[in-house]
């Protein structure tokens, strides 16, 4: 089973999802998918790279990488107050800052890849409540987390990922549904997935969609992928 407490760590991959609280819709509408994703890029995208999504009415699944702490580097407080809008992302350490200083040193800080997810799910809560006028908890607490070992569970839980939309209910095909990484995947256009490295875990584009397009017996890869 996934551990809903255990401290992301760096350079891991892992199954990160989460639903609403009591099965609440998370999305309602067109602007709340695409303002989730604004909040993602603010808030994971320096501290995780991403492989695959989904994004359902009630719930979520993803695919990511913590970063290293050397890929992620430190940041610094620009204003005095030290609010979290308020810093910058440095992508090599300060000369003048060691290793050890790090979690010591004032303004200057190592990102908390739990937290930042923490922080990603605050603001979407809040964004949500102020919006449609409700109180209290939005996501079940905490998140979901699992590691991710092998190559075979990072192939089955891509497949998983991309048709969940299926899975319940919402299309037939994978490529109708817009709120995954599966068109991207499928795109040429520039993206921060890391597209060419799922799709190589299948090979080729080709092969790719072949096993996307395959019966999936959800039951048994959900069993199998412990969720």
């Amino acid at each position: 089973m996934a551990s809903a407490n255990i401290p992301l760590e760096h350079d891991t991959y892992y199954h990160i999802y989460n639903r609403g609280i009591n099965g609440c819709d998370l999305f309602r509408n067109i602007d709340d998918y695409k303002h989730f994703l604004r909040l993602y890029e603010k808030y994971i995208e320096s501290i995780a790279d991403t492989f695959a999504w989904v994004l359902m009415p009630n719930h979520f699944h993803l695919l990511i990488r913590i970063k290293s702490e050397k890929e992620i580097g430190i940041y610094k407080n620009l204003n005095s107050n030290g609010s979290k809008d308020s810093v910058r992302f440095q992508t090599k350490p300060n000369e003048y800052l060691s290793e050890s200083e790090g979690p010591d040193r004032v303004g200057i800080k190592k990102p908390n890849p739990t937290k930042h997810f923490s922080h990603l799910f605050n603001a979407y809560a809040k964004y949500i409540n102020k919006k449609y006028q409700r109180t209290g908890s939005l996501f079940e607490h905490p998140f979901r987390r699992k590691q991710v070992e092998d190559e075979a569970y990072l192939r089955t839980l891509v497949l998983y990922i991309h048709n969940n939309p299926i899975h319940h209910g919402f299309t037939n095909i994978a490529v109708d549904y817009p709120w995954s990484s599966y068109l991207t995947c499928l795109s040429v256009k520039p993206t921060k997935l890391l597209k060419k490295e799922v799709v190589g875990w299948f090979d080729d584009q080709a092969n790719f969609k072949f096993m996307h397009q395959l019966h999936i017996d959800f039951m048994k890869m959900e069993e199998w992928l412990e969720i």
